[in-house]
């Protein structure tokens, strides 16, 4: 018999063979990015948006189709990564909104939510581009109401839905100029074929299990605290979901406000997210109680942490200590009283050295940003509820991460403005700009006026064969990067810096900054530096160990 009904447990197979189809297909999904380079795969970001989803509808109690919509929808919200994640994450907040109330769906109304996904989505960015996963999930929606009108089943709108994506998706090179000249189609847009495969397989019968999900980051540890024990107010780290029916978020919030700080509430009248810095982690769960049962509950004392933490890193900074002094002249003096500041900072970095530099030029939280520089929505809120002030400035240092930070806002209580640095250069020469005791605002202009004076790339290699423009790549070629264009193809990573510096330097360049990765020396970065100076010595030129991996060189000029 042909299935007329959507139920909540066919929702939740659905999910769990879409995100098992796509991390299957994710390899191929990423083969498409323009880009042939490790930094953030559109699929690799949607497949962990995926698993953050399903983790949440597996924890669902009830299988009401309203249910599972919302854990859904607060999963991938909160896990989402890169900008494909996070509309991705859009589309399932908007079907979990038409999802509200109803214990199951019929084929009207899974195109109806298919349609409030793609309109929340459209909302989500700022200028939304045609040619991208938008276009496609748009096509997707437009396909399935006519299905839903003609009088379909359930099987039938997901597969005029999944027919609607496929045509959208070849003609997105007609749309977006750098997908034809790439020779490929949109990424995000063939990763939401796949999603939908995966469905329409679970409709069919032929659920998809999926395999181990990658682990969530573990309570804390995503970021880095600059700070000194004797901060530490409040001892333990608490965590945990509170399920109810009509729970009002705000009222918890004032409930819980007293009982310390880093507080975050976020979630749905159903399922919402509690965390909070606080010295009686008994009274949290009380005071949760009131409004609801209690689940995945974690508490951990975040002194015993901060000291394991403080033996690590002293032994590593010993060696770095005079570099991050140098920096910007910053000394680390035990006991010195440091005026409070106006605005904390918060930012995404990865290797060692980069790691100093940031401490030493003001930054209170440090987010991993692993390999592909992508955390997720729930990391970045994390980092921003470990900030020592009300008013944070986030620094995303990756375009791909530049979304997640602005959805990361809408999650938590506190003032927060990004400053949207898209590397890690530009990142650094906007904290060259901040004054600790400025406020918000005044910093963030400083801010943004310094990343714009300053010119930036990259040299990494290419992680599979492609073309840009007329030249062929292969993969493990050296790539020369800058303001998102190819300008130099090699096989020795110091040659192309050099190639890829003299398309940065303008006429009136004086200052050069060079952060060699985890697999450059430093004395090939010395011994590059040097030939740069020979033929610029006009240039001042300083090399740093930044011990980022996958990039050769980070490089920025002034």
């Amino acid at each position: 018999m042909a299935q007329d009904t959507l139920t909540g447990e066919m929702l939740r197979n659905c999910m769990r063979s879409a995100a098992a189809v796509l991390e299957e297909q994710k390899a191929a999904v990423n083969a498409l990015n323009v880009f042939p380079v490790p930094d953030g795969d559109t699929g690799t970001n949607m497949s962990l948006t995926m698993q953050a989803a399903v983790r949440e509808a597996d924890r669902c109690a009830t299988l009401g189709v309203s249910d599972v919509g919302r854990a859904i929808s607060l999963g991938s919200l909160m896990g989402a990564r890169g900008n494909s994640g996070v509309i991705l994450s859009q589309l399932f907040r908007g079907l979990g909104k038409s999802m509200e109330g109803r214990s199951e769906l019929s084929p009207v109304d899974l195109a109806r939510a298919f349609q409030n996904g793609v309109e929340t989505a459209y909302k989500a960015v700022m200028r939304p581009v045609e040619g991208t996963i938008l276009t496609v999930a748009r096509e997707m929606s437009r396909s399935a109401a006519r299905a839903a009108r003609d009088g379909a089943t359930i099987k039938d709108v997901l597969e005029a839905a999944k027919a609607g994506a496929e045509v959208a998706l070849v003609k997105t090179p007609d749309l977006l100029p750098v997908l034809k000249h790439a020779g490929v189609v949109d990424a995000g847009g063939k990763g939401l074929v796949v999603i939908l495969d995966g469905m329409l397989q679970a409709v069919e019968g032929h659920v998809v299990e999926p395999g181990r999900l990658a682990a969530a980051e573990e309570p804390g540890g995503a970021f880095h605290i600059t700070a000194e024990i004797e901060e530490i107010t409040f001892t333990y780290d608490t965590q945990l979901l509170v399920s109810a029916s009509g729970l009002e978020l705000d009222e918890l919030r004032e409930q819980l406000q007293p009982l310390g700080d880093s507080m975050l509430v976020v979630g749905t009248p159903e399922l919402a997210k509690v965390h909070i810095h606080t010295n009686n982690p008994g009274l949290v769960l009380e005071t949760c109680l009131k409004y609801g049962d209690l689940r995945e509950v974690g508490v951990e004392n975040m002194r015993q942490q901060f000291e394991a933490l403080k033996a690590a890193r002293m032994a590593s900074e010993a060696s770095q200590q005079a570099l991050a002094g140098a920096a910007q002249g910053v000394v680390d003096l035990p006991g010195l009283e440091v005026e409070r500041k106006e605005a904390a900072v918060v930012a995404v970095a990865v290797g060692e050295g980069l790691g100093h530099i940031f401490r030493s030029l003001g930054v209170d939280v440090l987010v991993n940003g692993g390999q592909t520089m992508n955390p997720s929505t729930e990391e970045l809120v994390n980092g921003i509820a470990a900030a020592p002030c009300q008013k944070v400035i986030l620094l995303p240092n990756n375009t791909n991460i530049i979304m997640a930070a602005k959805q990361a806002i809408e999650l938590t209580d506190r003032q927060v403005e990004v400053v949207p640095s898209p590397n890690i250069p530009k990142g650094i020469a906007a904290l060259l700009a901040y004054n600790p005791q400025a406020d918000l605002e005044v910093n963030c202009s400083r801010m943004v006026r310094a990343m714009d004076q300053t010119r930036s790339g990259e040299v990494t290699f290419a992680v599979r064969k492609a073309r840009h423009g007329d030249v062929e790549i292969s993969e493990g070629d050296v790539l020369g990067i800058t303001e998102d264009e190819i300008v130099a193809v090699g096989t020795d990573p110091s040659t192309v810096l050099g190639i890829l510096l003299e398309r940065l330097l303008g006429q009136n360049s004086e200052f050069v900054s060079i952060f060699f990765g985890e697999d450059v020396t430093a004395e090939e970065a010395e011994a590059a530096a040097a030939v740069i100076q020979d033929r610029h010595p006009e240039l001042e030129i300083e090399v740093h160990h930044g011990g980022q991996p996958l990039f050769y060189y980070l490089v920025s000029v002034e």
